[in-house]
Parts: structure tokens; C-alpha cells; sequence
């Protein structure tokens, strides 16, 4: 793997796991607010994060890289609203959408096709990733007036499980 193809990895690897920490602080103020549900569905978000930072942790080792780890930013800790958190959530995966398409970029300009094959995972699971947040954002903005709904759709959220991806 070339220098500017492993550092690339190394940023991404860091906004992963930023993603992992957005997703742990948005989990606490769901707890704090008693919507269990919705914490719930955080917490899966958190794990599917942490999964995705250490499969490219994982390659950049395979690959004979050295895994390079930063400081992770302080994450925002509060919100005015369950809608405005996953506003938050939809604004962060397009851009975690857009960095993984940055990295795929240097891939490419690197002719590294076991690195392209790699990330065509990642750009597939971003896609999905963005749609089920879509998803629950237009639920919520139809229900947002109903304290009743909310609570139901929060139990809905309950049910979503954690399943451990297989990257790559």
C-alpha cells in the first residue's frame, strides 16, 4: 500500500471512529430522555461504526500498513429535538459518504484494485446507510406533533438488533 493510500486509510479510519463517538453521545441523550428505543437504535449505529473502523484498522494491517490512531473531536452532546438528531445523523453519513468516495479517489489514483474492491463495501453499506436514515427522518417529520406516535415509533426502534457486518 503506497504512503498517500495509507493515509488516507488512517484518516478514515478516524472519522469511523468519530462516527462510532457521534453515535455514543447521540445513544446518552436518547437515555436521558427515556427513548429507549431510540438510544437503542443508536447504540446499533455505534456498533456498526466501530465494526467499520476496525475492518479498515484490520486491512491496513493485512496490507503490511501501520495503523496511525488521532485524537477524536469532542461530539456535540445535546439537541432541540429527536428530529434534529437525525438531521444530524443524515448530514453525517453523506459526509462520511463523501469521504469514503475521496478515499475510493486515491485508491483508484493509487491502481490499487485489492483497496477498490475492498471499499466497494463501504460505498454499498454507505448507500444503505443513508436510506434507513432517510427512512426514519420521514417518519419522524410526520409524526413529530404526536407525543402518542413518537412513543410508539421509539418501541419500533427497540426491535433493531446488531448484526456483526462481514466487510469486504
Amino acid at each position: 500500500m503506497n504512503e498517500k493510500l495509507e493515509k488516507a486509510f488512517n484518516d478514515q479510519i478516524n472519522a469511523e471512529f468519530y462516527s462510532e463517538y457521534l453515535y455514543l453521545s447521540m445513544f446518552a441523550y436518547f437515555e436521558r430522555a427515556n427513548l429507549k428505543g431510540f438510544s437503542n437504535w443508536m447504540n446499533v449505529q455505534m456498533q456498526e461504526e466501530h465494526a467499520h473502523a476496525m475492518g479498515m484498522f484490520n486491512y491496513v494491517h493485512e496490507r503490511g500498513g501501520k495503523v496511525t490512531l488521532k485524537q477524536i473531536d469532542t461530539p456535540p452532546a445535546d439537541w432541540a429535538s429527536v428530529v434534529e438528531v437525525f438531521e444530524e445523523v443524515l448530514k453525517h453519513e453523506k459526509l462520511v459518504t463523501s469521504k469514503i468516495n475521496a478515499l475510493m479517489d486515491v485508491a483508484e489514483e493509487a491502481n490499487d484494485r485489492a483497496a477498490i474492491s475492498f471499499l466497494d463495501w463501504y460505498l454499498k453499506e454507505q448507500v444503505e446507510e443513508e436510506a434507513n436514515v432517510s427512512n426514519v427522518l420521514k417518519t419522524l417529520k410526520q409524526i413529530c406533533d404526536a407525543p402518542q406516535c413518537i412513543y410508539m415509533f421509539d418501541k419500533e426502534l427497540a426491535a433493531r438488533t446488531f448484526v456483526a457486518p462481514v466487510i469486504g
